[in-house]
């Protein structure tokens, strides 16, 4: 009777130990114009998620994310861009101003999310898990700066990081694309 008991505890803890494990779909985040998303709405979508800045030294990324965008948006990729200002000021400006900026200087045409924190206490609870392999199941990842690349899966699970001085274009981000 014992062994039934340890055996049953046992496998209460591993089901446990796998129902607690987030996904990408777990969280929710406001978009550019303030309205709540729910992550889950990406089911199936491989996603590219970028901390991005307007006054940084990568913002030209923005034209290789709307090229990415543009090329590849049909091949089942989705583009998130959460403009943050924890890096040397690089993102002062308003949702607004960030906003008609992409619009006018790079055409931006996939999703801004609504500006936010990403380090400390005040961070956004998804770059929390982004950055945390306790969170995310798959590495640590120390994001230093703008433009850091996180990569989701079609299943919501992380699969891949790129910091920011490796371009949206780079081969590793197309064959992620179009692995399947």
């Amino acid at each position: 009777m014992k062994k039934y008991i340890l055996l049953f505890a046992g496998i209460i803890f591993i089901t446990l130990s796998f129902a607690q494990k987030k996904t990408f779909y777990d969280f929710k985040a406001r978009d550019i114009d303030g309205n709540e998303i729910a992550l889950k709405k990406y089911t199936g979508k491989k996603v590219l998620v970028v901390n991005v800045a307007s006054k940084g030294e990568f913002v030209s990324q923005y034209k290789q994310l709307q090229w990415l965008y543009t090329h590849y948006k049909d091949s089942n990729l989705v583009i998130l861009a959460f403009p943050c200002n924890d890096f040397n000021d690089h993102e002062p400006g308003t949702e607004q101003e960030i906003k008609q900026f992409c619009a006018k200087n790079y055409g931006v045409t996939f999703q801004l999310m609504s500006k936010i924190t990403i380090q400390g206490k005040d961070g956004h609870p998804l770059y929390d898990w982004l950055q945390h392999k306790s969170g995310n199941g798959f590495q640590d990842n120390d994001v230093k700066w703008d433009f850091n690349k996180f990569m989701i899966g079609e299943e919501g699970n992380f699969q891949g990081y790129l910091p920011g001085e490796i371009l949206p274009n780079d081969r590793v981000v197309i064959e992620w694309i179009m692995d399947r």
